[in-house]
Formats: C-alpha cells, sequence, structure tokens
C-alpha cells in the first residue's frame, strides 16, 4: 500500500512524543545514575514491547538474523544511550542533545555511501556540509570552554555514530523482521551491558520522588509511546515524511527543555537548530527525488536500471529510534 499524506495532528504527535525524550531523560539522568536508568529503560521497555509482540503473534527472529537484529540494537540502543546519558550526566544541555543527535539522517546517508555504496548527489552534499556547521555551531561554546576538547562533545558524536550506523546495519540485515519483535530483542540486549554498568558502577539517587517519575516518563512516553507512534507513522506516510520531522524535533525539544528544566538556548545551540533544519530537509528531500525517479524506472520497461537494489538511508534514520 502506497503511503498516504501524514496529517498534521499525526505529525505533531510525533514530533512532540520524540522530542520529549530529551528533557525526561536529562531529568531521569540527574534524579539517579545513568546506567540505573538505562537497565531500567530497557528492561522495561524490552518487557513491555516483547509482550506486545507475542499477544500480536508476531514472529520473533531466529538464527542468523536473531543475530543480526543483536547487533543493531547494541549499536542503536546500547551505544547510543549509553553515550547520550553519560553526556546528560556530565552536563550537555537536552537542546544540545537534540541538535547533534538530529542530525541521524545525514550521518546515516554519509555511512550508507561509505559501506553501502549509496550514491551522495550534490544535495546530499551540502546537507552533510551542513549538518556538520550545525554540530559545530551547537558545540560553539563548549569547546570555546573547553580548549577545543571537550569529552561531552565527543560522547554525543559516539551516540550519534551509534545511532546512523545501527540505522545502516537494521536496514541491510533487519528490515524484514516486524518492529515490535525487533524493538523487543533489541532492548532486551542493550539492558545486558547497562545493567553490568549499573552494577559495577555507584548508583546514586538524588531525589526518590523524581527519579520514579521520569524513569517511568522514559520507559512509557519515550522507549514504548514515543518508538510506536514514530515506526507507526513511518507505515502508513513513508519514512521520507518522517524524516522531515527532524527539521523541527530540535526546537520544539528546545522549548520543551525551557518550560520543563528552564535550559536557555544559547546562540550557538540556536544557529545549529537552524542550520540542522536545513540539512535535514535537504537530506529528505533528495531521498524524496531519488525515490521519484527509481519509481519511474520501474514502470518504464526500456530502463532496467531503476530494478537495482538500492539502501534508502532516510528509512536507516526512520527506524533508527526503535
Amino acid at each position: 500500500m502506497p503511503p498516504t499524506p501524514m496529517p498534521m495532528r499525526t505529525a505533531t504527535t510525533v514530533t512532540f512524543f520524540y522530542a520529549l525524550g530529551y528533557p525526561i531523560g536529562n531529568l531521569a539522568v540527574h534524579a539517579v545514575s545513568p546506567m540505573a536508568v538505562l537497565a531500567v529503560r530497557f528492561g522495561a521497555a524490552g518487557l513491555i514491547l516483547g509482550t506486545w509482540a507475542g499477544l500480536a503473534r508476531v514472529g520473533f527472529p531466529t538464527g542468523r538474523k536473531l543475530l543480526h537484529v543483536a547487533v543493531a540494537g547494541v549499536l542503536m540502543q546500547a551505544v547510543q544511550f549509553c553515550a547520550l546519558y553519560v553526556a546528560i550526566q556530565q552536563g550537555a544541555p537536552a537542546g544540545l542533545c537534540a541538535v547533534v543527535i538530529a542530525m541521524n539522517p545525514v550521518a546515516t546517508a554519509l555511512l550508507a555511501a561509505v559501506f553501502l555504496r549509496d550514491r551522495l548527489t550534490p544535495r546530499r552534499i551540502v546537507a552533510l556540509v551542513l549538518g556538520i556547521a550545525a554540530v559545530l555551531a551547537a558545540c560553539a561554546t563548549r569547546l570555546a570552554t573547553s580548549g577545543g576538547v571537550d569529552p561531552v562533545v565527543g560522547l554525543l558524536l559516539v551516540a550519534l555514530l551509534g545511532l546512523a550506523a545501527g540505522g545502516v546495519y537494521q536496514q541491510r540485515f533487519c528490515s524484514d523482521v516486524d518492529f515490535r519483535a525487533s524493538t523487543s530483542v533489541q532492548n532486551a540486549v542493550a539492558f545486558i551491558p547497562a545493567l553490568a554498568l549499573a552494577l559495577t558502577t555507584p548508583v546514586e539517587v538524588h531525589d526518590v520522588t523524581k527519579a520514579v517519575l521520569a524513569v517511568a516518563g522514559v520507559v512509557l512516553l519515550n522507549a514504548v509511546l514515543g518508538v510506536s507512534l514514530y515506526v507507526r507513522a513511518i507505515n502508513l506516510h513513508g519514512a521520507s515524511a518522517v524524516a522531515m520531522l527532524f527539521c523541527v524535533i530540535p526546537a520544539v525539544a528546545g522549548v520543551l527543555s525551557w518550560l520543563m528544566l528552564g535550559e536557555r538556548v544559547n546562540i550557538g545551540i540556536a544557529a545549529g537548530l537552524v542550520l540542522g533544519a536545513i540539512a535535514c530537509w535537504l537530506n529528505a528531500s533528495a531521498t524524496r527525488s531519488e525515490r521519484g525517479l527509481r519509481e519511474e524506472r520501474e514502470h518504464d520497461p526500456a530502463d532496467d536500471g531503476g530494478r537495482q537494489h538500492r539502501v534508502d538511508p532516510v528509512h536507516d534514520a526512520a527506524v533508527a529510534r526503535q
């Protein structure tokens, strides 16, 4: 079934809950140690999504496919969130996190070009340059005050790399697995290193009430509800339409962080928001143009060039939050 246009209500709902994950994660990490938060997040989300998959009677991966899903889970879940939450613990504002992680579609396009030989069009090259400029602008204040070396920026880039690499791997090896089964397995796999780190590092609870509420929000609103709405939007409206939401997700995350955490957006992050939005728009529009050309070729019996398999990096980015 071809994708249908995305209603404004759907776009608003998906954007809100996706962006909400940043300030909620910030609240949780400042209430209790990050690895403890992630152990609960991965364990509870894996259990909830696994139960959902079981009730829906979807097939779980086995054999080599199970191994591929596990690798994607280590990259997209464990690497991304362990690095992201430690960065938050070290003082990374939620708005800065949102700007860097929102470069996922652009980073995914680059990785797909390097490892999967996907073509980097001029429009995508411009998007890549703007994406790098967006990250540098958003991190400018921290880089200036730290003399050019800041572990927080490094952690955020590791988180971005884990998300993008996991998306490419997911598209290459796991695209035929139901998202409920794959996300439950990936959360279960990510639970193991998170639990090991939680048991080997000091666990501090700074505010019991806030910790309970924030961690519950991370599990229910972000790991379960946010992912479900996001992937459902992909299934109904297409990856390109959902990828366009990255143009506004960091800005919404910045507003929510201001309302919930009192974080103000500095000039660098504001510049990163603008440059990042343009980069995501260019990347998504390039994918739509390529998809249109590919569909024209598939309907042209005289042209067999469009019949070759190509990887869609925007789809990688759209499923990466699973």
